[in-house]
C-alpha cells in the first residue's frame, strides 16, 4: 500500500478500531482483580479476548510465566496485522517498534547465559516473535558464556553494537554496558525512523513514541544519579539527547545535579506532586514512572478522537495493548503468589481504572 491520509490509512484504521473495541474495559478489569484464587483468574481471563491464546495450553501447564507468554501473543498478532496493512512510508517505524521486543529478548537471553539458566528456564520469558526474529534464541541460550553468545549474533543487526561493548563487559564482568549499548542503539534507530516520516505522521509519532522515549530517558537519568551515583559524564553517555518533552538540556541538568522535582513539574505540569515522590526515591521512583506511563496512556487515547487517518491510531493501540499486558502480567504473577490486592494494585498502569 502506498500513500498516506484517508486512502493509505483506511484499511489499517478499520482493523485497529475493531481491535481497540476488544480491549479490557473497567468492568472486565474489576472481574479480573476480584477473581480468586489463581485458577479462577485463568478462567476469568479465558472469557476475554485473551482466551484463545490461553486455551492453546492445557490448564496444568499454565503457570504464571506460561500464561503471560501466551497472552503476549495477542500483541505479536496485532503488530503483524498492522505492519501488513500500514502505508509503506510508516512501515519502518512500526517494524522497529516491534523490534523492541527482540531487544528485550536478547537482553533476557544474555542474562540467562550469565546466570547459567537453561533454555527451558528462559524460553517462556521471551516475547513470542515467531518467524519475525533474527535471533538464534536457543543457540544463544545454550552458549557456555556471554562472549560465545555474542558470537552467535554475527550477521544480525546487534553484533557490531555488542562487539564494541565487549571490552567493558570483559573488564567489569557486568551485562550493564551491553544492555545500555543495545538500548541506546535501538532508540537512536527509532528516532531516525520517526524523522523520516512526513507531516501529520511525524507529529503523532513524536507525540506518542517520543513520549515513550521521554519516560525511559528521564527515568534512566534519575536512576543513574539517585541509585547508581554515576558521574555526570557517564549519565550523559548512557542517555539520549532527544525526545518529545524531555530534551538534552534536561538530561544534562539532572546529570549535573539539578533539583529534579521542579524539572519534572515543568516538563509535566499536570503530574501531581512529584516533590513528594522524590523525597523517598526507593518507593517514589516506581510510582513516578507509573504516573508518567499513565500520562502516555491518556495521550494515546487522544489519538482515537478527531481526524483518524494517521500513524497515531495504530501506534496508540499498540502502546495501550503493551500497557494492558504489563498490567495483566502483574495481576497473573500476584494471584499465582497470593499477593494481597493492596500490594499489587499500586503497580497497575491502566488495570482496574481502564477507560476508553
Amino acid at each position: 500500500m502506498s500513500g498516506n491520509g484517508v486512502l493509505g490509512y483506511s484499511t489499517v484504521h478499520a482493523r485497529v478500531r475493531a481491535m481497540y473495541a476488544t480491549m479490557l474495559d473497567t468492568a472486565s478489569w474489576q472481574k479480573l482483580c476480584e477473581a480468586e484464587p489463581y485458577p479462577a483468574l485463568l478462567e476469568t481471563l479465558k472469557a476475554t479476548v485473551y482466551g484463545p491464546y490461553l486455551e492453546r495450553v492445557q490448564d496444568q501447564n499454565l503457570t504464571s510465566r506460561r500464561a503471560v507468554y501466551q497472552m503476549k501473543g495477542r500483541l505479536a498478532d496485532a503488530f503483524v496485522t498492522i505492519i501488513s496493512s500500514i502505508p509503506n512510508a510508516a512501515r519502518p517505524l512500526v517494524t522497529q517498534l516491534y523490534r523492541l521486543y527482540e531487544v528485550d529478548n536478547l537482553k533476557a537471553l544474555l542474562r540467562g547465559v550469565a546466570s547459567g539458566a537453561s533454555w527451558d528456564q528462559i524460553r517462556y520469558v521471551l516475547f513470542p516473535l515467531a518467524s519475525f526474529t533474527v535471533l538464534p534464541a536457543q543457540e544463544i541460550a545454550e552458549a557456555k558464556d556471554v562472549p560465545e553468545a555474542v558470537e552467535h549474533l554475527q550477521g544480525t543487526p546487534y553484533y557490531d553494537t555488542l562487539a564494541h561493548a565487549m571490552e567493558r563487559y570483559t573488564a567489569e564482568r557486568s551485562l550493564f554496558p551491553l544492555e545500555v549499548a543495545l538500548d541506546l542503539s535501538y532508540w537512536r534507530e527509532i528516532w531516525r525512523d520517526i524523522n523520516q516520516l512526513a507531516n501529520l505522521d511525524q507529529t503523532w509519532a513524536k507525540r506518542l513514541v517520543g513520549s515513550l522515549i521521554d519516560v525511559n530517558n528521564l527515568m534512566w537519568a534519575i536512576r543513574y544519579r539517585v541509585y547508581h551515583h554515576l558521574a555526570e559524564e557517564e549519565i550523559i553517555n548512557y542517555t539520549l539527547p532527544f525526545g518529545y518533552r524531555v530534551q538534552d538540556q534536561d538530561v544534562r541538568a539532572i546529570a549535573a545535579g539539578a533539583d529534579i522535582a521542579p524539572m519534572v513539574s515543568r516538563i509535566y505540569p499536570d503530574l501531581p506532586e512529584p516533590e513528594s515522590l522524590l523525597q523517598e526515591p526507593r518507593s517514589g521512583l516506581p510510582e513516578l514512572e507509573k504516573r508518567l506511563r499513565q500520562c502516555l496512556a491518556r495521550e494515546c487515547r487522544t489519538a482515537f478522537t478527531g481526524y483518524p487517518f494517521h500513524i497515531g491510531v495504530p501506534l496508540a493501540y499498540l502502546l495501550l495493548t503493551e500497557f494492558e499486558i504489563q498490567d495483566l502480567t502483574v495481576l497473573v504473577e500476584a494471584k499465582a503468589l497470593r499477593v494481597p490486592a493492596e500490594r499489587y494494585r499500586s503497580h497497575l498502569t491502566v488495570g482496574c481504572i481502564s477507560e476508553k
